[in-house]
């Protein structure tokens, strides 16, 4: 029997509340005041999404000394030439305005200096220290007032709402509406809408070690492919150098120990208690993370190992008491775990931290599909190959206010709401209940090996043969997940239905991600091809573009517009100095 749909219909559909999506409602109920704003989220408002948990900061130019110039090269050539620029230059820029937004209207609180000015600490693959806090727990400031916020407005509240699909009109010609699952009730529900924000965050979870939560599936991305929309540069999955590793038993481990240790001084020691990052590059542990990563997953491949099988990092050095200071929430953390961060070593290895890739949208997050407005971690475009530590929370911050801007006034112009493709919608629906009519499975072992096998074969070093190999197991992986099924005696809450929702997005994603990376012949970022160690021609540069239609996954290039500046130029002044770190001291 087919399930029943429940219909609703709002004005402007947010999906998320990280930073994006709780931005954007703000903005879109200021801009449109008289349209109907909807926020939808897989869990609970201000309790779950990536924002909350970014402990290291904000990057912005407030320094006299530092300038919007400065952060926009350092955004460009950390991500080795390969950012949309326009997009670059508007979060570099925005920012400034945004910071003074979030201390003044949202309310939020940052580490000051003693002349009341922000503190700013230093942050790796930047020349000056421009990263604004809340000591290390900053994402928690951030959405802890944005919550506040949003919950005193009027707009519409969908918690524990799973976005299950992307229902374009009839026509074809503009997305109509959103199809949920319920999960309080094990229902679904039909949100039409006439301007849709994707904000759902990406989410690296389909490896071994991973920062997001569990849940971070990168939903909104298999959506987005299968109304035909663009991926670009998929192939770009950043590893933050220093998870915490603490054995397979607990789930601390892959969660992050933050950026600012290593600006702050902390040494990387391998098992053998020698500082190795200077063998690998002359910047040392404040190297770019794609560096530090790469040059921590050499160390373990060469057994120099902790207990564990990672690295140390070391912050004794700096003095405990001063560790314990200025870093409250990472010691707490590592005690949890049974490690002592002031004045012992910690164990440590490069966890999937961050997409760069996601979908294609301009620089006011509209996409090819009208109706459908792109923000934060799905986008893709402002990073190029490696996000800069601190540019990810201004990002969603960023888009997410140009987002809500950009939908109040396009939604004020639309006169009607679209009817829907019920096709379309019937297909969906039909892929969300499959699981209920298959024999209950082990889910979690499919998972399991697909994170094993995304390390293994697509992780910080790849190569044709392993990426390959990495592509035959994934597809094992899709057919055998067709026969496990799930028990549908309940719906409500029931978590191995979404586990398995979870897993068919993760699969899906992995796909994309291993033939991007087949296809990109060139080692730029956080894609390291062992078997094409060069970065190739920087006025060369071209980013991958990933569609899937009826031969699948389709994977082909598009040269990188150098619209702002061209490789061996620089927007800084001949008398400007390369770097500026700790000039502010």
């Amino acid at each position: 029997m087919k399930p029943i749909i429940e219909r609703h219909d709002t004005d402007i559909l947010i999906l998320g509340t990280g930073g994006a999506g709780l931005f954007a409602a703000l903005h879109a109920q200021k801009a449109a005041p008289n349209q109907r704003v909807t926020i939808a989220v897989k869990g609970l408002i201000g309790k779950c999404g990536c924002t909350r948990m970014v402990q290291g900061g904000y990057n912005v130019a407030l320094n006299p000394q530092d300038s919007v110039e400065r952060h926009f090269m350092d955004t460009i050539i950390g991500g080795k030439w390969l950012p949309d620029q326009d997009m670059a230059w508007r979060l570099v820029s925005t920012a400034v305005t945004r910071i003074h937004e979030l201390e003044n209207e949202i309310g939020c609180f940052f580490d000051r200096n003693p002349n009341g000015t922000l503190h700013q600490k230093a942050f790796a693959g930047q020349t000056f220290d421009r990263t604004a806090h809340k000591g290390d727990l900053t994402g928690i400031e951030i959405i802890g007032r944005l919550m506040e916020q949003v919950l005193s407005r009027p707009v519409e509240k969908l918690q524990e709402h799973r976005a299950i699909g992307l229902i374009p009109s009839q026509d074809g010609s503009a997305l109509a509406g959103v199809l949920f699952i319920d999960m309080r009730r094990g229902t679904f529900r039909l949100v039409r809408a006439k301007t849709v924000l994707m904000a759902t965050g990406g989410g690296p979870t389909m490896y071994k070690y991973h920062t997001p939560s569990g849940d971070k599936t990168m939903d909104g991305l298999s959506m987005a492919l299968r109304r035909g929309l663009a991926l670009r540069d998929m192939e770009m999955v950043q590893f933050h150098p220093t998870g915490l590793l603490a054995g397979d038993e607990t789930k601390m481990t892959g969660t992050v120990l933050e950026e600012g240790l290593r600006g702050a001084g902390g040494y990387l020691l391998n098992g053998d208690n020698k500082r190795f990052m200077f063998d690998y590059d002359n910047e040392g542990e404040r190297a770019t993370r794609d560096i530090v990563s790469r040059a921590i997953y050499e160390e373990m491949r060469q057994k120099r190992t902790s207990p564990y099988g990672g690295v140390y990092i070391s912050m004794s050095h700096l003095g405990p008491e001063v560790v314990a200071k200025k870093f409250q929430g990472m010691v707490k953390r590592c005690a949890d775990s049974g490690f002592d961060l002031a004045s012992g070593l910690v164990e440590v290895v490069p966890t999937a931290h961050y997409l760069m890739g996601g979908i294609v949208v301009d620089v006011d997050t509209r996409t090819s599909l009208p109706g459908l407005y792109v923000a934060g971690e799905d986008a893709g475009g402002a990073h190029g190959s490696n996000r800069l530590g601190g540019n990810g929370v201004a990002n969603s911050t960023v888009y997410g206010g140009i987002a809500g801007d950009v939908m109040g006034v396009d939604a004020t112009k639309m006169n009607a709401l679209h009817d829907v493709d019920e096709t379309v919608l019937d297909e969906e629906l039909a892929r969300a209940i499959a699981p209920l009519s298959a024999k209950p499975g082990n889910i979690q072992d499919l998972r399991n090996r697909l994170m094993n096998v995304m390390w293994d074969d697509v992780g910080v070093m790849r190569d044709a043969s392993g990426i390959k190999r990495g592509i035959e197991r994934i597809a094992a992986l899709k057919l055998e997940m067709e026969t496990v099924g799930v028990a549908s005696n309940n719906l409500a809450f029931n978590l191995s239905w979404h586990d398995w929702l979870n897993l068919q997005s993760l699969i899906h994603t992995s796909e994309v991600i291993a033939k991007a990376g087949l296809s990109r012949e060139n080692s730029r970022g956080a894609h390291f091809r062992e078997d094409f160690p060069d970065a190739g021609p920087m006025d060369q540069s071209y980013f991958t573009v990933a569609t899937d239609g009826y031969s699948g996954i389709e994977v082909s290039r598009e040269a990188v517009k150098f619209t702002i500046v061209k490789p061996g130029e620089s927007l800084l002044g001949a008398d400007e100095a390369e770097t500026l770190v700790g000039a502010a001291q």
